[in-house]
């Protein structure tokens, strides 16, 4: 089994196309793009910023018009409407975060298939079973839904009813759910707005620390 990291670059070499990127800013593309992802949404653009540079995916032919913006982003994103013909076209960010250790909060959540009726709206596109917290009389307080990029990364995403918040539900169901991502051979992987403080938090105290990576795309 790969260690954690590189289930992450595994990751995002299969879906950017390259990872680590070799220079300040690597514009390239992927069999990704035109593939639907986990909700069957297709993304034209993707990247990451780290610290040590940016790869940024895009369709196949935005990489030369875009390449001749040089290493910066601001360039290269000023040039993208015109390069993918879509006016409007901007990029938007992301915190991205990963664990190899998640917290070692107790264990909380049962696995409920998305078409039971206990299952909230936002949770159903994302497939499969989902981790729910339920009150005595069954009913759904939080729940954690699962991204399931490829066989490297499962994205969590979390969610608490307002009158529930305030309980470590939510970090003790992702901790959970990320402990058993990685049982299962992928990297658990964190992403919020970077406004969005009570996520950051709850990121923050389930062992997925910000590391300086920033999710691109379409906004």
């Amino acid at each position: 089994m790969k260690p954690v990291g590189e289930r992450l670059t595994a990751h995002l070499r299969d879906d950017l196309g390259a990872w680590p990127p070799a220079a300040r800013l690597v514009v390239t593309t992927s069999p990704a793009r035109p593939r639907p992802g986990w909700d069957g949404a297709v993304r034209v653009v993707a990247g990451l910023e780290s610290p040590h540079g940016t790869v940024l995916s895009v369709p196949p032919h935005a990489v030369e018009p875009l390449r001749r913006c040089g290493d910066d982003l601001v360039a290269v994103e000023s040039a993208l409407a015109e390069a993918l013909g879509r006016p409007s076209a901007r990029l938007a960010r992301s915190v991205l975060r990963w664990t190899d250790a998640p917290a070692d909060l107790p264990a909380l959540g049962e696995e409920v298939p998305v078409d039971d009726a206990v299952v909230p709206e936002w949770l159903r596109p994302f497939g499969g079973t989902v981790l729910l917290a339920r009150d005595e009389h069954g009913r759904y307080l939080a729940g954690v839904g699962r991204k399931r990029h490829d066989r490297w990364c499962t994205e969590l995403a979390v969610g608490t009813e307002r009158a529930a918040r305030g309980r470590g539900l939510a970090r003790r169901l992702v901790a959970t759910a990320a402990r058993k991502v990685l049982d299962e051979g992928a990297v658990p992987t964190y992403q919020h707005d970077p406004d969005n403080a009570p996520s950051a938090r709850v990121a923050e105290a389930t062992g997925f620390p910000d590391l300086g990576l920033r999710g691109l795309w379409l906004a």
